[in-house]
Parts: structure tokens; C-alpha cells; sequence
């Protein structure tokens, strides 16, 4: 008999296999949020039990990995170029055009003083309004400066319209210095990375200064004398530009309740900055001297030692007593600063000179590093590109000191003594650091 359809039982649901745990699907990561500037950042979080990529162990790459590092690194280096073209294009733009190497020279002396006065209350400006806000218009003033002396050349205008075209780039803010500020802020809390960061920015010194000199007098020799300072006004506000553009990893402004102290007043800056002073007045006389004796040329492989060894020092460890560091790299530029001199006073070949040179240089980014970061500790955070700013506009009055110091040596006595001013300088230099930290000892006790 039909069973109706009332009465015919239930099909049972097929119970429903769990999932196995190791299958089981695991709950989304929950985002990391970081302040950066003014601005929060969610970065995901990187799943449980997945490998993800390998950290490399280079530092420079893991420094480089840095969100925005990449973009502000790039800005920066397009715009610390110019640095190392813009006097040597104004000097042939001025000889080639008045026939004066003396004019030439005293134009851009008034430029190197303007920039010793104006570069720290520019810098004092990028720290309380932030660095965007004062670089760009900083820049502009100095880029129409530069355009200001090409058209005073070109159409012959009186000699004091040269004067103060140049002096107008003083306003040129220190973009090495905001660079620092950026890894400092970046990686504050973290010596082992701002130790890499400071040796990156002294390799990068380098290489701008030892490439930018070539590049303009190509550029004024194949085209024309007005050339390297055009294009080195391009660069300098294209660079800058990008720079300033990069915001989320520009420091924030931190407002000042009070009235601050100059860093000037801080304990310890004032042997500091001599220290550069004197450090600066090595590499014034040893460019002048190695001119006079071998061409300008020669001059690259200083920087290019200098270079090798600035990185080669980044990836070393930080030393524990820094004071100490900076007392053992003022020992060695002293004692590769005597090469030179032997090599001179021995009438060795050009090649020995270079040798010479190359290995002189290999002190003077270790030296430069560790004084930067005695530098950013003494400084308060929230003058941090003044302190920076103090520190590179003492190495400039050095410069100038010891070019005219090693100058004077060469016209009166030859090349060969002319060697011992840098020597002596450094020996200077290495007196000065050992007192004063001897005097900051006997405060702490």
C-alpha cells in the first residue's frame, strides 16, 4: 500500500564535517598604526606563520627600506648637487667674462660669508615653521640670486651688482642638514640606524662634491660660461621641490612654550664647532695646496676616499663612547694627513700623490660622521637643523680660513710646506677635541 506523503519519515540532514583546524580560516591581521608626522598610517600586519621577505643584511638597504626614505633621498641628492657646481660655475662664468680670477675669487668669498650669516637663521626658521613651509620660498630667493648673477654677467653690469646677486643665494636652506633631521625623526631611539643614516649623509657629501665641480665646468666648457649656473639653479629648485613634497616623513613642528637657548649655549657645542672649524680648515688648505702642486683633478680621489670610507664606516658598529671615536678618527687624519706632506716633500710621482691623497681621505668621513652625531645629541629636537646648520657653517669658515692659510703658504714658501697646513690643522683639531672633553669631565664630576 501507497504510503502517503504524510506519513513517510523525515530524510535526516547529513551532519556537516567540521573543518579541520589546520584549514580552519584564520582571522584577518589587524592593522599596525604608526604616527608619521601629523598623519596616521595603517600598515598591514603580516599574518601568522607566513615568512614574508627576507631582511637584508645590509644596512644602507634596510635604511632604504624606510617608508618615503627612497623619495626624499632621491629629492635631496638632486638638490645637494648644485652645492658642489655653483661656485665653480660662477668662478669661469666671472673670469671667463671680466678676466679677473681675483674678481671671481672675492665674489664668491661674499657668498661663502653671507651663507655663515644667514644659514643659521634659516635654519632656526625650518625648525619652527617646518621645513617645507621656509625651504621652498628659501630656495626660490636663492635660485633668483643665481639667475640674478648670470644676467649682471651677461650684460656686463658694474662689479658690485656681483657681489650682491651672490650674496642673495645665502638664503640656499641646508638640505643635508634636513635630511638628518628626517632620519633622525625616523629612527629616533635607534643609534644603530641614525649611525648609518649620518654615514650615508657623508658618503653623499662626497660624492656631490666630487662630481658636481666636474659637471659644471663641462657644462660651462661644451656649451657656454652661463651654463653650470643654470643648471645648477634647475637643480637646486627641482630637488627641493621634491624634497618638501615628501611630508609624511618631514619631523613635526614642535611648538616652543618658552623661550629656547641658541645651541650655541649648550654644553659641549662650543668645542664642537671648533672642531669642525678646524677639521674644515684641512680640507681648505689641502684643496688649495693640491691644486697649486697637481691640478685640480687630483682633488676627486681625496673625495673619493673619503666616500669609500664614509660607507664602509656606516656599516661598522656604533661605538659605545663616541667622544672616544671621535678622538681615534682625529688620530688617524692626522697621521694619513703626514702622506701627503712626505709624498711632496720626497718629489714622488703623481701616482704616489694619489695614492697619498686617496688614503688621506679615508679619515675625514669617519671624523665628519661621528662629529655629526655628537652633534644631534647635544641639539635639542626641536633645533636640530640649527645645531646641524651651526656645525656645517663652522666647517665653511674653516674652508675659507684654511684655503687662504694654504694660499698664502704655496705663493711664499711653495707646495711643500704648503702640505703641513692641513697636517697642522688636523693636529689642531685632535688638541681641541681632547680638551674639551677633558673639560666636560671635570663638570660631570
Amino acid at each position: 500500500m501507497p504510503i502517503s506523503p504524510a506519513a513517510r519519515p523525515e530524510t535526516a540532514p547529513r551532519p556537516v564535517r567540521a573543518a579541520r583546524p589546520d584549514r580552519a580560516a584564520a582571522p584577518p591581521p589587524a592593522p599596525l598604526f604608526a604616527v608619521t608626522g601629523s598623519q596616521l598610517v595603517a600598515a598591514p600586519r603580516s599574518a601568522p606563520g607566513s615568512t614574508g621577505r627576507r631582511r637584508s643584511s645590509n644596512p644602507y638597504l634596510r635604511l632604504l627600506a624606510t617608508p618615503g626614505a627612497r623619495a626624499f633621498t632621491a629629492g635631496n641628492l638632486i638638490a645637494r648637487l648644485p652645492m658642489g657646481m655653483l661656485s665653480v660655475s660662477a668662478v669661469i662664468m666671472i673670469a671667463g667674462s671680466r678676466g679677473s680670477y681675483a674678481l671671481a675669487g672675492a665674489v664668491t668669498a661674499t657668498g661663502l660669508a653671507a651663507t655663515a650669516v644667514v644659514a643659521p637663521f634659516t635654519a632656526r626658521l625650518v625648525d619652527r615653521f617646518g621645513q617645507a613651509r621656509v625651504a621652498v620660498p628659501a630656495t626660490a630667493l636663492a635660485v633668483l640670486g643665481s639667475l640674478a648673477l648670470v644676467l649682471c654677467v651677461h650684460h656686463d653690469a658694474p662689479a658690485w651688482t656681483l657681489f650682491a646677486a651672490y650674496a642673495a643665494t645665502a638664503t640656499t636652506p641646508n638640505t643635508g642638514g634636513m635630511s638628518r633631521a628626517r632620519w633622525a625623526h625616523l629612527h629616533r631611539g635607534d643609534p644603530a640606524a641614525l649611525h648609518t643614516a649620518n654615514s650615508f649623509e657623508q658618503a653623499a657629501d662626497e660624492l656631490c662634491f666630487m662630481l658636481g665641480p666636474v659637471l659644471a665646468a663641462a657644462l660651462c666648457g661644451a656649451l657656454f660660461p652661463e651654463a653650470g649656473t643654470l643648471v645648477g639653479a634647475v637643480l637646486l629648485m627641482t630637488g627641493v621641490l621634491i624634497f618638501a613634497a615628501q611630508r609624511a616623513t618631514e619631523p613635526p613642528v614642535t611648538p616652543r612654550t618658552e623661550t629656547v637657548a641658541s645651541p650655541l649655549r649648550t654644553p659641549g657645542m662650543p668645542a664642537l664647532l671648533a672642531v669642525f672649524l678646524a677639521t674644515g680648515a684641512v680640507f681648505g688648505a689641502l684643496e688649495v695646496v693640491s691644486i697649486a702642486h697637481a691640478g685640480g683633478a687630483i682633488l676627486a680621489l681625496q673625495a673619493a676616499g673619503s666616500c669609500a670610507a664614509g660607507l664602509v664606516y656606516g656599516s661598522l658598529r656604533q661605538a659605545r663612547h663616541v667622544h672616544r671615536r671621535l678622538l681615534l678618527c682625529l688620530t688617524g687624519m692626522t697621521a694619513l694627513m703626514t702622506l701627503p706632506l712626505l709624498a711632496a716633500a720626497g718629489s714622488a710621482s703623481l701616482p704616489v700623490l694619489a695614492l697619498c691623497l686617496l688614503l688621506a681621505g679615508a679619515a675625514t668621513a669617519p671624523t665628519m660622521v661621528t662629529g655629526m652625531t655628537l652633534v644631534q645629541r647635544a641639539t635639542r629636537p626641536e633645533q636640530l637643523n640649527e645645531g646641524m646648520t651651526l656645525s656645517v657653517t663652522a666647517l665653511l669658515g674653516g674652508v675659507a680660513a684654511g684655503a687662504a692659510t694654504g694660499g698664502w703658504l704655496v705663493e711664499h714658501a711653495g707646495t711643500v710646506p704648503g702640505y703641513a697646513a692641513p697636517m697642522s690643522a688636523a693636529a689642531l683639531a685632535l688638541v681641541i677635541a681632547g680638551a674639551g672633553a677633558r673639560w666636560g669631565q671635570r663638570r660631570r664630576t
